[in-house]
């Protein structure tokens, strides 16, 4: 199933509210469920970004729904890249190479 690394940051509203922070990234690992996909983890982070998230979703189209839902809720904002793991760049390697 493809990765994606999301990288997110509370927005006003989700800071005032860190107290919820577990609460909601339950309820983004059910959503994440709900849509077959899966919240593999979620990290808090010092620095840029104040949380990590690594996802894993059947297509793009469903990452994108499940971070649409997310950003809905008006707590983060996001910014997610596919991730490749090794076999995976295995085999864009002998594509290119082909």
């Amino acid at each position: 199933m493809p990765t994606y690394i999301t990288l997110l940051n509370w927005t006003e509203q989700g800071i005032r509210a860190y107290k919820d922070t577990m609460a909601r990234a339950d309820a983004f690992a059910a959503a994440m469920q709900r849509l077959d996909g899966r919240l593999v983890t979620m990290y808090w982070t010092v620095g840029p970004y104040d949380l990590v998230a690594v996802l894993e979703a059947p297509d793009d189209e469903t990452a994108a729904a499940a971070l649409l839902q997310l950003g809905e809720a008006g707590n983060v904002r996001s910014t997610t890249m596919r991730a490749f793991g090794r076999g995976e760049v295995e085999g864009v390697i002998a594509r290119a190479s082909a």
